[in-house]
C-alpha cells in the first residue's frame, strides 16, 4: 500500500530550539543588524564585506547547531508517510536529522554562487571574502534568497503542496511571502496542521488542526494525531 503524501512547511521556529535565532525579532533587527543592510541586493552593493561577514557568522552558527527533537521527529515520519519538507530555513538541520527530501525555498548557508550566475552553486564551509571569485570571474556570494529577490524554488514548492494529502506548517509566522501563501494551495480535502507557539491568522483555512506549542512539543502531538490517519 502506498504511503500518504505528507508535505511539511517549516520556518525559523523549528530551528530556534537548536539555538539558531529567528530571522527577525520585533525590533526589526537580526543579530543587531538592520535586515535591509545584510539581506538585500542593495545592502550587498553598498557594503559587500559586511554582508559576507554576516553570513560567515551564520555559517559558523549553523555548523555548531544540532538537529532537535522536531527535526528528528519529522525524519522519523518517513517510516509511515511519503514526506516532503519545504523549508524557509537556510540551515541543514533537516538533512542532518535524516530527512531525505528537503526543498530549500530561501537558499542554503553551505552553498555559494557567483553574482552573475544563480544556477551554479559551490559548497562552502569556510568564509567568503570580497575578492573570492567564481570560475566565471565574478564575486562569490552566499546562495541565499535575499529580500527583494525572486524565490526561484516557489513554483516547485507549489507543485508539491498541491499533491499533499496531509499538510503541516511548523514554526513560521506566515508573514514572509511567497512562502506564506503556500498553505492556500493545499487541496481543500487534505488534512492540515499548524504548529506554533503563537498561531498566526488562519481562519480561512478549512480542515485545520491547530497545535499551539513549540516545535519539539508540537511534533509529539502531531505524531499522536497522525496515527489515526494510517
Amino acid at each position: 500500500m502506498s504511503k500518504k503524501k505528507l508535505v511539511v512547511l517549516t520556518g525559523a521556529g523549528i530551528s530556534a530550539e537548536s539555538g539558531l535565532k529567528t530571522f527577525r525579532d520585533s525590533d526589526g533587527l537580526w543579530e543587531g543588524y538592520n535586515v535591509y543592510e545584510v539581506a538585500t541586493p542593495r545592502g550587498f552593493a553598498a557594503n559587500p564585506q559586511l554582508v559576507l561577514d554576516f553570513y560567515n557568522m551564520r555559517r559558523k552558527d549553523v555548523a555548531n547547531a544540532k538537529p532537535n527533537a522536531a527535526h528528528i521527529g519529522l525524519a522519523e515520519l518517513e517510516n509511515d508517510f511519503d514526506v516532503q519538507i519545504i523549508t524557509q530555513n537556510i540551515d541543514d538541520l533537516h538533512e542532518r536529522a535524516g530527512s531525505k527530501k528537503v526543498l530549500h525555498l530561501h537558499g542554503e548557508i553551505f552553498k555559494m554562487r557567483s553574482v552573475a550566475d544563480e544556477n551554479t552553486t559551490y559548497e562552502i564551509r569556510d568564509d567568503i571574502y570580497v575578492g573570492n571569485l567564481a570560475p566565471d570571474g565574478s564575486q562569490l556570494r552566499p546562495h541565499i534568497v535575499w529580500f527583494e529577490e525572486p524565490v526561484p524554488m516557489i513554483e516547485e514548492a507549489l507543485s508539491i503542496v498541491m499533491t499533499a494529502e496531509i499538510f503541516v506548517v511548523i514554526g513560521t509566522s506566515l508573514q514572509v511571502y511567497p512562502a506564506a501563501g503556500l498553505m492556500n494551495y493545499a487541496p481543500p480535502h487534505s488534512m492540515k496542521f499548524i504548529i506554533d507557539k503563537k498561531i498566526p491568522a488562519t481562519s480561512s483555512i478549512k480542515n485545520l488542526i491547530k497545535i499551539e506549542a513549540t516545535a519539539t512539543e508540537g511534533i509529539v502531538q502531531l505524531k499522536s494525531q497522525l496515527k489515526n490517519l494510517l
